[in-house]
């Protein structure tokens, strides 16, 4: 007789197009996490292929520099500013994989007790 009660409660929700099964419910968890996982890798290759470009750039900007240099003193002060702006960008860079991956979490986070 139970059995009968809990299949007439169940049909509504069914009818409506809700996932009642648990194991649908964790499909579908599962599903959107693998999606927001692949989000926010693409979001930070990308962001990592953009600071490759400027390194790259810079890089090549310097070497020209270097190239039409006057003097040996003239290579060392394009060589130093060179390195002090990469370590000044690769700071900058980390700080915003950083904040990338940091605010992920926040997302994962809010996720869960939002679920709770």
């Amino acid at each position: 007789m139970a059995k009968k009660a809990d299949a007439k409660k169940s049909k509504p929700a069914e009818a409506a197009g809700e996932d009642t099964s648990p194991m649908k419910k964790a499909g579908k968890a599962i599903r959107d996490g693998a999606e927001k996982i692949v989000a926010n890798t693409s979001a930070i290759n990308s962001k990592v292929i953009d600071q490759a470009e400027t390194n790259a750039k810079e890089a090549f900007a310097a070497m020209r520099a270097a190239a039409s240099a006057k003097s040996v003193n003239d290579i060392v002060k394009i060589q130093a500013k060179f390195v002090k702006e990469q370590g000044e960008r690769s700071m900058t860079h980390v700080r915003e994989v950083g904040e990338i991956i940091a605010q992920f979490g926040r997302d994962a986070v809010g996720q869960i007790r939002r679920k709770n």
